[in-house]
């Protein structure tokens, strides 16, 4: 048959494209089944949403890490769901960029650098008897970096409600109509509840006063270039003062704010000026210098035991790297309320035994696989990794005299 060109070739676009749809064709029923599963999809995510909403009392969005596609919150487009991803924040980065090791303890920067890996943070390692920094992993994030504190503000919340004879360690505070908890199980578990009643109890002033005592909304070092201070609110909270003593509102921590009360804690209540030598000079002259010294040595004792059992049993489990070698830790989870789309996870810890004390603390930001126990296993693996050097050693007499230390602008409190 002879065609027209300009016909022939009309027809033959007309068959290609009756071939490309009746090729489409045994596609539908694969569409079909994909739909089916999608819908089954759909009930998982919602039956897990249910399940993170009941943890992180916002309502927050979260990732399904692994699908990568959000588990909550999605917009309509027509026809379509679209997910949307709700964290600004990377969960991994290369966290040593920018820094400057000069000055700082290599066995110690290698461990925590180690034990960090991929993740998007901050690791502070500092002597707890002399309030010296041994290294910063994410120097710019540990100076500058200050967020919302989640529970580990419950450490200052613990001491405060003990100091003002609020309820003893022993004494079992009711939560709910058929359970009551004491403080050491309260702390191990970051009971949220337990926490929020004491800080009714305390009254937004006491709050804020213990707050101030501990170094909150001040600068934790002495002359660390580019340190800026965490903040402390004048007045309660909107959300109310319970939720400031259990999930942090009102309150903007940085990493060595966190490391000033870890040492203070550690030590039995000699608060250090934190400083960070620079050079080998620098740490060949370093003196430690007191800030202040707080009444708290009987109340420390009374809230190690908390401090353990987290490690032990409760939600830094994953700190517990020797049976014979314990770590007090205390977590904290959450989303920043200032920064929506930033999720926290805080773990401040020391040591008790060996030659060398240290307090270590790590600040993890990211998305939702972010969380205090996934840093309090980092923090263990600080630990892990100096143990293996035989960092610790046997406990040997205190390096600096008390002579030598000094005692500019300390006050008891």
């Amino acid at each position: 048959m002879n065609l027209h060109p300009r016909r022939g070739m009309t027809l033959l676009l007309a068959m290609v494209a009756m071939g490309a749809v009746l090729g489409a064709q045994p596609l539908a029923p694969q569409a079909s089944a994909t739909a089916t599963s999608s819908k089954k999809h759909k009930k998982k995510h919602k039956k897990i949403l249910v399940a993170d909403r009941s943890t992180t009392r916002a309502g927050v969005i979260h990732t399904d890490t692994a699908m990568n596609v959000p588990l909550s919150r999605t917009r309509r487009h027509g026809r379509h769901r679209i997910f949307v991803n709700p964290w600004t924040e990377p969960t991994y980065a290369d966290s040593t960029v920018g820094d400057n090791v000069d000055g700082e303890d290599l066995v110690v920067r290698k461990a925590a650098v180690d034990a960090l890996g991929p993740y998007n943070g901050t690791v502070v390692v500092a002597d707890s008897q002399t309030g010296r920094i041994l290294s910063i992993v994410n120097q710019k994030l540990a100076t500058k970096g200050a967020y919302q504190p989640c529970s580990t503000v419950k450490i200052v919340v613990s001491l405060a409600s003990l100091s003002e004879r609020i309820i003893t360690p022993e004494e079992h505070l009711r939560i709910t109509r058929r359970f009551s908890t004491d403080m050491t199980d309260a702390i191990a578990r970051s009971n949220n509840l337990y926490f929020a009643k004491l800080g009714q109890e305390l009254g937004f002033d006491r709050v804020e006063r213990y707050g101030k005592l501990f170094g909150l909304g001040e600068k934790a070092g002495l002359d660390i270039p580019g340190e800026e201070a965490g903040y402390l609110a004048d007045e309660p909270p909107t959300t109310g003062v319970g939720m400031m003593t259990s999930f942090g509102d009102g309150i903007r921590l940085t990493p060595l704010e966190l490391t000033s009360i870890i040492t203070t804690v550690s030590n039995g209540g000699t608060m250090y000026y934190l400083q960070y030598p620079r050079s080998q000079e620098e740490v060949e002259k370093f003196i430690p210098r007191i800030k202040r010294v707080l009444d708290i040595s009987d109340l420390t004792k009374e809230i190690k035991p908390g401090m353990m059992a987290a490690v032990e049993y409760g939600t830094a489990r994953r700190a517990n790297y020797n049976p014979n070698e314990p770590i007090f830790g205390k977590t904290g989870t959450c989303t920043d309320t200032a920064q929506p789309g930033v999720h926290l996870g805080w773990f401040g810890s020391f040591n008790d035994t060996g030659k060398n004390k240290l307090a270590v603390v790590v600040l993890l930001t990211g998305g939702r696989g972010i969380s205090g126990p996934i840093a309090s296993g980092i923090a263990g693996n600080v630990y892990h990794n100096l143990d293996q050097q035989h960092y610790f050693g046997p406990e040997q007499q205190a390096l600096f005299p008390a002579a030598l230390v000094s005692l500019q602008n300390c006050c008891r409190r």
